[in-house]
């Protein structure tokens, strides 16, 4: 068989800017680079200096999608330094604040990104054509989620209202059960989302994964937890950079992320669900199992099932926590600054996302480490690639090229926000 390459210049349907080259010779794989072009950005470098109160609104801005993600493990990591915890009604609202980007970037993805690979759309435009009740659906759905985020934090994109040990201003009861019937709506749209997802073309193809995410005793992991994985792995947040190292490889402006002396490894939710699934609400459990997917399911493609049954879960705890919020005495609690150095892990929508802050006696950030789930999940989706190809090698450049992408998109990568079309070049 001739060698031929499939070269992605741009991926299209991800956040950001990234490429996919493959390389096939005489049937077998001789190389994958899912490349990250886009500019490095140097947030960790331009945290130095800085106070550690503009943590929490700096690193918002690394991502429009789930600014929330970051503005949690900055605030969880400082805290920590601090010796300050946060709990009661207060940690229900970062609680709540977390199901609302969620539920909006999951229907985002579940939807609008990725579901026309498996219908057959260039995008979700084209697909709206066809499927125009279950796009409203998804906007709706999206659109609920920004309203929590922004009820919570101050605004849809990029929130303002989250400071370290707490909130700038605290939601009345009466603005939280304006919520309600909304959520109670996003709930049945949520089953939906799972059956509509479960009916959804799934091509054969598992990988003996390492799985790794937050596991709380108590609840679903969003803010807390240990590390843990499906392969023994059980650790503090702190002991993180004990076990986990990156590695700097030349086709990308991000790092690449293993487990010390075990390599590549897989976060998000695939990995939630598979560590936590008995954390899980009883309708989210039996909507999973009546979708064909429990404890164990190892198939990338079918992580757009478990995005939906996580956005059931989501919906079901908001409104959990909105039945059950009395508004706290205060919106924070007081922070006194000291030398430390701070560790926060929480659950972005793309899986388990780590910060690290040295600080001095005045609260300046004296040094920072952030280690987002995508830069974790590259060296995975290189491996997946390198089993997915060859049996699919006698397909079409075009088919090959698009199942490529689909299996990128299983990642929901998000390099940042893009949806521009594809420039391809295949070489034979």
């Amino acid at each position: 068989m001739k060698s031929k390459t499939v070269k992605i210049d741009a991926l299209a349907r991800v956040e950001g800017e990234g490429g996919l080259t493959v390389k096939i010779a005489g049937g077998n794989v001789t190389d994958v680079k899912f490349t990250l072009y886009e500019p490095p950005r140097f947030f960790e470098a331009f945290l130095r200096g800085r106070l550690y109160a503009e943590a929490p609104d700096i690193t918002a801005r690394i991502c429009g999608i789930c600014p929330v993600a970051y503005q949690m493990s900055s605030v969880h990591a400082m805290e920590h330094a601090f010796g300050v915890t946060v709990d009661g009604p207060l940690r229900a609202l970062r609680r709540l604040l977390y199901c609302g980007e969620w539920i909006e970037s999951h229907a985002l993805h579940v939807y609008l990104l990725h579901a026309p690979d498996f219908l057959g759309y260039e995008d979700a435009l084209r697909m709206a054509k066809d499927h125009g009740p279950v796009v409203r659906q998804a906007l709706t759905l999206k659109k609920i989620g920004n309203d929590i985020v922004t009820l919570i934090g101050g605004r849809e994109i990029h929130p303002i209202n989250v400071r370290v040990g707490g909130f700038y201003r605290l939601p009345t009861k009466q603005e939280l059960q304006g919520l309600v019937e909304r959520l109670k709506w996003a709930v049945d749209a949520s089953l939906q989302m799972v059956t509509f997802t479960a009916q959804l073309p799934f091509p054969d193809f598992e990988r003996d994964y390492e799985f790794v995410s937050l596991r709380h005793e108590k609840e679903y992991p969003f803010n807390e937890g240990r590390i843990v994985s499906n392969k023994g792995l059980n650790i503090t947040v702190p002991e993180y950079e004990q076990f986990f190292t990156e590695e700097h490889v030349a086709h990308s402006t991000a790092l690449h992320s293993v487990i010390r002396d075990r390599g590549p490894y897989l976060v998000g939710p695939l990995a939630r669900f598979n560590l936590n699934f008995d954390l899980l609400t009883p309708t989210a459990q039996e909507a999973a199992r009546a979708a064909g997917v429990v404890r164990g399911v190892r198939n990338p493609f079918k992580s757009i099932i478990v995005r939906s049954v996580e956005t059931l879960y989501a919906c079901e705890e908001a409104l959990r926590i909105i039945k059950a919020y009395e508004p706290p005495e205060r919106p924070f609690v007081d922070i006194e600054p000291r030398v430390g150095v701070g560790y926060g892990a929480t659950e972005a929508p793309r899986g388990m996302l780590y910060h690290r802050y040295t600080l001095n006696d005045a609260g300046l950030i004296q040094d920072a480490k952030i280690v987002p789930p995508t830069s974790q999940n590259q060296k995975t989706i290189e491996q997946d690639l390198r089993e997915f190809v060859p049996p699919r090698i006698a397909l079409s450049p075009k088919k090959l090229t698009w199942q490529c992408e689909q299996a990128v998109r299983n990642y929901d990568p998000c390099i940042s926000c893009s949806t521009h079309f594809l420039r391809l070049q295949f070489d034979r």
